[in-house]
């Protein structure tokens, strides 16, 4: 199967074939309204704004299966996103991403790209040492790890890069534009 055969449900509960991005730049992200993380909505607003025009599209995520840290509904979720961060992309309908119910998508995606690291840092040496108290194995399987965790897939539908919660949202925007 490929990026294409997949639906997730939108914000209103609908289908949305994935075969809607085919020829798009397209960044899927696991979001949360009430992580430290949060604030990555900022650039990734700004980077649609800069790149939709030219063929780049978000699939927001919303995810509830770390720490909580999504507990309203899609409504709320919607609202949040557009109130503080003036969101533009839509949100999806609230999914699993790791799981018996995760969403097929995220199978697809995490056999394409699994965990590479968090990097070097603060924070990826909180995140390490987090992690390793849920998962002592946690950097030998391909699970999400956390909110934000973002898959970028290139115009022909390939999985080209995953980025952890940890990455500099600057090196994400860079990957974007260079499939632009």
């Amino acid at each position: 199967m490929s990026f294409y055969d997949y639906t997730v449900k939108d914000g209103n509960g609908e289908d949305l074939s994935l075969e809607a991005f085919r020829g798009k730049v397209v960044l899927v992200v696991n979001t949360a309204t009430g992580c430290g993380f949060t604030p990555h909505y900022k650039p990734m607003e700004e980077m649609y704004e800069k790149y939709h025009d030219r063929g780049f599209e978000i699939l927001d995520i919303p995810c509830n299966q770390f720490a909580g840290q999504t507990p309203g509904t899609d409504e709320e979720i919607h609202e949040f996103c557009t109130l503080h961060y003036n969101t533009q992309f839509p949100q999806m309908k609230k999914s699993d991403v790791n799981g018996e119910n995760e969403l097929p998508l995220y199978t697809f995606l995490k056999g394409e790209k699994g965990f590479e690291g968090f990097g070097h840092g603060p924070v990826a040496l909180a995140m390490g040492a987090m992690l390793k108290k849920l998962d002592k194995d946690y950097k030998n399987n391909p699970a999400i790890k956390w909110n934000f965790t973002k898959f970028l897939v290139d115009r022909e539908g390939n999985v080209v890069a995953r980025f952890e919660l940890t990455a500099d949202m600057k090196q994400v925007d860079a990957a974007v534009a260079a499939l632009l």
